[in-house]
């Protein structure tokens, strides 16, 4: 589950690497603007733009990011599985959001990533190593 400085990390983060693989395993990676901490282990992720992520999400409903952080100095990959919404209440609340800050923006999916595996990814001797769940390696 994600700690509270992740959680910082993430609300100060302009950008993320989303990692998607079609049905085939063909990869797409794309940078992410709106990315929200809803719960300790699930993020909102607002589709503007995606086009073959969504492809991909819609074959696999599986994703990879990681976030990096100068200060306080953390990187850790996120992996987990994916729910599109187009509609619903959670739909309208992420739209909402996204437009009061850039009203132009389509916000066309909500795309909830709900969290399975945390690992480390900063250089030296810990990279690979899983934050969360601690009871599997």
């Amino acid at each position: 589950m994600l700690t509270p400085e992740m959680k910082a990390a993430i609300a100060r983060a302009e950008l993320f690497p989303l990692a998607t693989a079609s049905k085939a395993g063909i990869p797409n990676v794309v940078p992410v603007k709106y990315v929200q901490v809803v719960a300790d282990d699930v993020l909102w992720i607002t589709d503007n733009y995606l086009y073959k992520t969504l492809r991909n999400l819609q074959q696999n409903p599986l994703a990879a990011m990681y976030v990096w952080s100068a200060e306080p100095k953390l990187c850790f990959q996120i992996k987990g599985t994916i729910a599109i919404h187009a509609e619903g209440n959670e739909y309208e609340a992420m739209k909402t959001a996204v437009r009061a800050q850039k009203p132009d923006l389509p916000a066309k999916a909500l795309v909830i990533l709900t969290i399975r595996e945390i690992y480390q990814c900063l250089p030296g001797a810990g990279p690979g190593t899983r934050l969360w769940p601690a009871d599997k390696d």
